[in-house]
């Protein structure tokens, strides 16, 4: 299947474009420059790898009205990124509302424009305590919308929504990606800063895969337990 890839450098949807360039065929990744504090971080890693894998289509995609007009301390226009376990209640503040339905949307006609037969998403298990738009009730509406929007039926495929972040750095690693050049620190500092939620999800998943980690972190305290 001809199909675009949601890269935005983070190690999910980075381990995503491997799988699909293992399973499909990819004619194009897509990332977006919305106003998030590590968006400058994570579009560069997007773009290393597309160049690493022999110069793939890699279109960015600005979008200053989210940053502009909506809420979430994700953003630019927001307040401190909170500390802590990503499963916390206070990691919702960093939710961007509707980000992926917008996105999926922008997708899915690029996908159509582009050729492609599906959009692949590296939505994930461990999204879906605080992301209302990566549980799949969400998914399953955004693909029927997508298929039923299109002359080409494009379809929405999400490979890792059964996974965690611990299998997608299991399978990452077996696929030879280099994690080194993915960004996952919502602070966007010039390191990670090891104590955020994001930063704190990636040490663990590392840690419990068995994985090597190749980040430098400004800290690494104690991971704290996950929250129940």
């Amino acid at each position: 299947m001809k199909t675009l890839v949601l890269l935005s450098g983070g190690m999910d949807s980075v381990t995503a474009l491997y799988w699909a360039r293992r399973e499909h065929e990819v004619v194009a990744a897509l990332s977006f420059d919305y106003g998030s504090k590590h968006n400058t971080k994570e579009i560069g890693a997007a773009a290393w790898h597309c160049d690493h894998l022999g110069g793939l289509w890699h279109d960015v995609v600005r979008l200053p009205f989210v940053d502009e007009l909506f809420e979430s301390d994700l953003l630019q226009s927001g307040g401190e990124v909170p500390d802590g376990h990503y499963a916390e209640e206070t990691m919702k503040r960093t939710v961007v509302p509707f980000r992926n339905g917008i996105m999926l949307a922008i997708a899915c006609g690029l996908a159509e424009s582009r050729g492609a037969e599906g959009v692949i998403i590296a939505a994930h298990a461990g999204d879906h305590a605080i992301y209302p738009d990566c549980r799949e009730p969400f998914m399953q509406g955004m693909a029927a919308a997508m298929r039923e929007g299109t002359y080409a039926r494009i379809e929405l495929l999400r490979p890792f929504i059964d996974l965690d972040k611990t299998g997608i750095a299991r399978m990452g690693a077996e696929l030879g990606v280099d994690y080194g050049r993915t960004w996952s620190c919502y602070k966007g500092g010039e390191l990670h800063c090891g104590t955020c939620g994001t930063c704190v999800e990636r040490r663990e998943a590392f840690a419990q895969a068995g994985v090597a980690d190749p980040t430098p972190y400004l800290a690494e305290p104690p991971l704290p337990e996950t929250p129940h």
